[in-house]
């Protein structure tokens, strides 16, 4: 089903028109009328209860969304924008080309992203090698020019912080915060100390104020445990993931890395959509079993169509949906995953369809959550109270009745949905 996309106009603004959204189903069944002004949610009352003569709303632009479900926009953890739709490019540091082309490709996968419902993007960078700060910069030129279409942070990955190979990669981690990068991290498991590279990624994040997102497998429960220990109390926060070594360790001993990470208050951003890494370290954190120990959990898409995934999608309706249906999570738990924890993990303000909050919006055709997650093509996706990106489908069935001969249609229906 192809995408309508908006192309991102350079400088770009959130548009505070007044908008009304007429008849959306909201996930605990109820059909309101919600009104949005000043990119936040003004007020949301029964259907027609908002279109008095005189009123705002009663002036507000509408859309009908009779037959959609409406929404908190899902956000994407962990993206990498650096190398997003490289994978027909073959083997190659494919973030060393042209610094146009790092941009392009970035924006473009933004783009795409969006068009699925994720309204904030957080991308992690490789610095440092060969490539050095281009590829850090051609993202960030692209987070200008989606400006207002949706909001692109930027994490900072170097490859060795420890050592002398390493006091590059520090004086280039320091030099991309100045940049504009907002988040530090990296893999600690690449450096040789890696105790040494988290006390290093977490000495920047002081000096400047900095979340923190590190990537690990966590199939050493004794390393994942320092991780954490290291990692707890720090604030603005730190995620760490994709944990999917976890669930090849025994229960027991996966429960009590759980408690650790639960007792430092970080946020595991697992990658049911396949991850980021290599075929034979992929795997997906055991997400019930985090969940019970108190540990929040938030899924990320990773790899977009690069050579570690070839065939990624970035749609976080599908990643609540492997949630939903290979880890066993309720369908409000697994959407959640891929909408509120995030957003909280990224530091982002709350989103509920109710009045006051943000208007970062997604409505799906479709009646029930767990009808959505299962098949849902058409999406209306709202961002600072406009309409930033639309995606329609189609289903068409044909008359067979006569041998080789298609007539169309017998019965068009509006999105293959449930």
């Amino acid at each position: 089903m192809p995408d309508s996309q908006p192309r991102p106009p350079e400088g770009a603004t959130a548009d505070t028109t007044a908008l009304l959204l007429r008849g959306a189903r909201l996930a605990d069944g109820r059909t309101v009328d919600v009104s949005v002004s000043g990119g936040r949610i003004e007020a949301v009352g029964t259907a027609g209860s908002l279109t008095a003569p005189g009123s705002r709303a009663a002036a507000a632009s509408r859309i009908e969304l009779d037959g959609y479900l409406l929404l908190p926009a899902p956000a994407e953890p962990h993206a990498h924008s650096d190398t997003a739709l490289t994978a027909d490019a073959g083997p190659g540091p494919a973030t060393t080309g042209p610094a146009p082309d790092v941009q392009r490709r970035a924006t473009e996968a933004a783009l795409l992203q969006l068009g699925h419902g994720a309204t904030a993007l957080r991308s992690h960078i490789r610095i440092g090698d060969v490539q050095g700060l281009g590829a850090m910069e051609a993202v960030l030129q692209a987070r200008r020019s989606l400006r207002g279409l949706t909001d692109l942070t930027t994490v900072a990955v170097p490859r060795l912080l420890t050592g002398v190979a390493g006091a590059d990669g520090l004086a280039m981690l320091r030099d991309a915060v100045k940049m504009g990068a907002t988040v530090v991290g990296g893999c600690p498991d690449l450096d040789p100390d890696p105790t040494g590279y988290t006390e290093a990624v977490l000495e920047v994040a002081a000096e400047h104020g900095c979340a923190v997102d590190l990537h690990t497998e966590g199939d050493d429960p004794a390393r994942l445990a320092r991780l954490a220990a290291m990692s707890g109390g720090l604030r603005p926060g730190v995620a760490i993931g994709p944990c999917g070594g976890l669930s090849l360790l025994p229960h027991d001993t996966a429960a009590r890395a759980a408690g650790r990470l639960a007792a430092a208050g970080v946020t595991v951003i697992c990658q049911p959509q396949g991850g980021c890494g290599g075929v034979e370290s992929r795997g997906t954190a055991p997400v019930r079993l985090l969940r019970s120990a108190g540990v929040r959990v938030a899924a990320g898409s990773g790899a977009l169509r690069d050579l570690a995934n070839p065939v990624g999608r970035g749609d976080p309706l599908e990643a609540a949906y492997l949630l939903a249906s290979q880890s066993g999570l309720r369908p409000d738990d697994a959407y959640s995953a891929v909408s509120s924890a995030p957003r909280d993990a990224m530091g982002l303000p709350e989103v509920r369809v109710e009045a006051g909050f943000p208007a970062e919006l997604l409505a799906v055709r479709g009646e029930q959550l767990s009808g959505v997650l299962s098949l849902a093509y058409s999406r209306i996706v709202i961002h600072r109270g406009r309409v930033v990106a639309r995606t329609n489908a189609v289903r068409e069935y044909c008359d067979s009745t006569a041998p080789g001969a298609l007539e169309l249609p017998r019965q068009g229906r509006v999105d293959p949905g449930p």
